[in-house]
Parts: structure tokens; C-alpha cells; sequence
């Protein structure tokens, strides 16, 4: 069973857990879930980016080590852990949004 603790940021808003009755469809992909989660609190485990978003961590593993080779991420070992610093700069991918970067998006996105 997974904790019900979530997880705060000294910077930012907290992480939320996720909610089960949820539509099964977002605006946002997984990918975006991880920078959005990664903003608010840059030191997230794996395993708490997996309960933010609700995908397993497999599947947070997979989308940081392409957000990273992307460039959108920078990923620093600090100890046993991992910090990710994001590249606000890096533009968005699809051709519609391609104007914009990943900065905006996310101060967009801020509570």
C-alpha cells in the first residue's frame, strides 16, 4: 500500500498524491507530470515522482533519462540521491509549440 505522506518543498508548493478518480485522459503528458513535479521540488525520489504522476517508477525512469538526453534536464548525484536542475531555456518540441520553451510552460503551471 502505498504512503499517504507527500512530500514538500522548501522552494515550492507540495507534491500532491495523485487522484484515483482522475478522467483517463490529461492535457499533459508524463513527461510533463515529471518537469511539473521536478519544478516544484527538485530533489524527488523516483519512487515519489512515480506516486505524483501515477505511473511506476520503470516508467519515471525511462521519461528522466529521456528528458535528460533531451535536454531538458540535468540530473547531479548529491550523496545517494539525485538533484535535477531543469533547462528553462530548452524549447518545446512539437512544431505548434516550438515558439515557446519548457520555462514558460512551467511558470504557467505554478501554483
Amino acid at each position: 500500500m502505498p504512503s499517504t505522506r507527500t512530500r514538500t518543498s522548501t522552494r515550492r508548493d507540495p507534491v500532491h498524491a495523485p487522484t484515483p478518480d482522475l478522467p483517463s485522459w490529461t492535457f499533459l503528458t508524463n513527461h510533463a507530470h515529471v518537469m511539473v513535479a521536478l519544478d516544484r521540488d527538485p530533489d524527488l525520489r523516483q519512487r515519489d515522482l512515480a506516486y505524483a504522476v501515477g505511473i511506476t517508477q520503470g516508467a519515471v525512469q525511462r521519461i528522466l533519462d529521456e528528458l535528460v538526453q533531451a535536454g531538458f534536464l540535468r540530473r547531479e548525484k548529491v550523496g545517494r540521491r539525485n538533484h535535477y536542475d531543469i533547462v528553462a531555456k530548452e524549447p518545446l518540441r512539437h512544431p505548434l509549440e516550438a515558439k515557446h520553451n519548457i520555462g514558460e510552460l512551467l511558470t504557467m503551471l505554478r501554483d
